[in-house]
């Protein structure tokens, strides 16, 4: 084989045009350890702490690493553990490669694996033929092995407003010691090349700590270390905190767009603002995007006294929410020009990949429509999207018909509301449940009012040990018998049925095979329109009920406007290409009478 056909066939091992964004807690905690050696990315929630030192426990038991426990007792202890699970995490995954990078030419190797996962397997499956290699060949192809494949990015999750003040003896401990803030340090501190991935809005203090850690900064030749992604719902917020990070010196390398509704756990809904829109601005501001933060970053870099790199960096855009098959995945990449695609959801049913447990993985499997619900479950005060029948949600209301409603609150990371307290406390407990209902008791509502109040109430779960419980159960780890399962799969997961293995999943991504039902699936775009025409309908009944509201009204009139907008830019985008979707747009609109009113 000459040298030069031989770069040009490497040069087929592209990466990936996909990642698996973070699931919840901890069902991607060790999603990394699974597909990174493969070259596929995942992200990490860095939550917590106590399940991540639990799993580094177990890990370093299955790979014979020696471990000492950082207790609670422990100064800094939360940053610590975080530190030391990723460490561990990225050991593993680097044995794992070197182990696979030694397979080459081995009958059923990994690398074998590795190369059936590629998106253009076909094409290198027709281009290469392994055993009639020559000696030479092998040699070359081996040294290219070890110097160049890929290997996919141990990224970590943020939710920047999960940044609770911490006590010790008593004492509020200074703001490094906030949840995000220790997380973030913890990340920074740990040996990983890879990203931080922020989520869950803006937060100008955790933006500004971040300043005091080198490895987001760039090296002279322009790497680095620990890159920043913003997940993102809109441009503007996109655009406002990327130039708020580059005036710190700060480059944001991946924006990362999210459907505000079309998604796994918590929703961050826009005012009737379509996905496909938002991506098109996306689409036509990009460079506005990079001319407009670069010129601030570089002048900050040298406000600040950082070195001058060599090279500028570079931005991706990416998006994720709701998608489903390669014909949704190519469009976001073809005609959005985007750089990557987030496939979340659909991987909750491939145990090769996270950590579920059975009793949990065969409910996902079964869950239909009907069973994957819009809720109001998080403390938070966000929406929610999850699936009915999972251990929590029933265990939740036995709790409420013992009339012993609200968790015990013992890990306290979503510790927000102050209506009965100084300290603040969390709408899922035994503390704030109990209170609020005789809050409410006492009004004498009429019955369907009070049920309703109730309801709300009663709905909010313990999502600090319901998003870990599948994890630990899952390893056989023991848990608590009040640590019960909430799962937070999207609404597209009704579309999959089969448990799956990674290769299929892969395979589907990039259209080898079929894992969806037969039944009728909409497009992602409708299946996210349908979802903000139940949010318009439930918003136009309660206005009804309370017609002198002039700001709701002021709301509705614009949430009724962008939908508007919305349709007729897929009227436009699927005119000539997908009339069918044109014609399931046409059939939704016409089943809410409420978007034609007028208000």
């Amino acid at each position: 084989m000459r040298a030069s056909l031989y770069q040009a066939k490497m040069n087929l091992f592209e990466k990936h045009t996909f990642h698996i964004p973070v699931l919840g807690v901890a069902y991607s905690i060790d999603t990394p350890i699974n597909v990174a050696p493969y070259g596929i990315d995942s992200v990490i929630s860095l939550v917590d702490d106590s399940t991540i030192e639990k799993m580094r426990e177990f890990y370093s038991k299955k790979f014979n690493i020696p471990f000492q426990t950082i207790s609670k007792k422990v100064d800094d202890f939360r940053a610590k553990r975080i530190a030391s699970y990723l460490d561990m995490v990225d050991e593993i995954v680097k044995h794992k490669v070197q182990e696979l990078k030694n397979s080459a030419f081995k009958a059923g190797d990994e690398l074998e694996k590795y190369i059936s996962l590629l998106p253009n397997f076909n094409e290198l499956k027709s281009k290469f033929n392994f055993a009639e290699m020559s000696h030479q060949a092998k040699e070359e192809f081996t040294k290219w092995i070890h110097e160049k494949l890929n290997v996919g990015s141990i990224d970590v999750n943020i939710m920047t407003k999960l940044d609770q003040v911490n006590s010790k003896n008593g004492e509020e401990l200074p703001i490094e010691y906030n949840d995000a803030h220790a997380a973030l340090r913890g990340f920074a501190n740990s040996k990983l090349n890879s990203s931080l991935v922020l989520s869950a809005g803006m937060s100008p203090r955790l933006y500004s700590y971040i300043e005091k850690f080198n490895d987001f900064f760039p090296d002279k030749t322009g790497s680095i270390k620990k890159k920043l992604i913003l997940k993102v719902s809109d441009f503007r917020s996109a655009f406002i905190q990327g130039k708020m990070m580059a005036a710190k010196g700060l480059w944001i390398s991946e924006y990362r767009i999210e459907s505000g509704v079309n998604c796994g756990g918590h929703c961050f809904p826009t005012d009737g603002v379509l996905f496909g829109p938002i991506l098109e601005e996306f689409k036509q501001n990009k460079d506005r995007l990079y001319n407009t933060c670069i010129d601030i970053y570089q002048k900050a870099l040298e406000g600040k006294g950082h070195v001058k790199p060599d090279k500028t960096p570079v931005i991706k855009i990416t998006a994720q929410g709701g998608v489903g098959t390669s014909e949704e995945h190519d469009l976001l990449l073809d005609h959005f020009e985007l750089d990557g695609v987030g496939w979340a959801t659909p991987f909750m049913l491939v145990p090769e990949v996270i950590s579920i447990d059975t009793e949990t993985l065969d409910i996902l499997a079964k869950a239909k429509e009907d069973d994957l619900v819009y809720s109001g479950l998080s403390p938070l005060g966000v929406p929610f999207n999850s699936v009915k029948g999972v251990s929590m949600s029933l265990y939740k209301l036995q709790l409420a018909k013992d009339r012993k409603p609200g968790a015990a609150c013992t890990k306290g990371f979503l510790k927000y509301n102050t209506e009965y307290t100084e300290k603040p406390i969390c709408t899922s407990s035994k503390q704030y449940q109990t209170k609020k209902i005789k809050e409410i008791e006492a009004l004498n509502l009429p019955e369907e009012e009070f049920k309703n109040a109730y309801d709300k109430i009663i709905e909010r779960e313990c999502l600090c040990k319901g998003l870990s419980t599948s994890t630990l159960i899952s390893k056989n780890i023991p848990v608590e018998p009040d640590f019960k399962v909430t799962c937070c799969p999207g609404p597209n997961l009704a579309y999959f049925s089969k448990v799956s293995t990674l290769k299929e999943m892969v395979d589907h991504i990039y259209g080898r095979i079929n894992l969806l039902d037969k039944r009728h699936r909409p497009h992602m775009f409708m299946k996210e329109l349908n979802m903000y025409l139940d949010i318009f309908r439930e918003r136009f009944e309660a206005f009804k009920r309370n017609s002198e509201d002039v700001k709701e009204l002021k709301q509705l009139k614009r949430f009724q406007k962008n939908i508007f907008e919305g349709v007729n830019y897929y009227k436009n985008l699927f005119a000539e290409k997908k009339k069918e979707v044109v014609d399931d747009l046409d059939k939704l609109l016409g089943n809410y009478s409420e978007i034609h009113s007028d208000l």
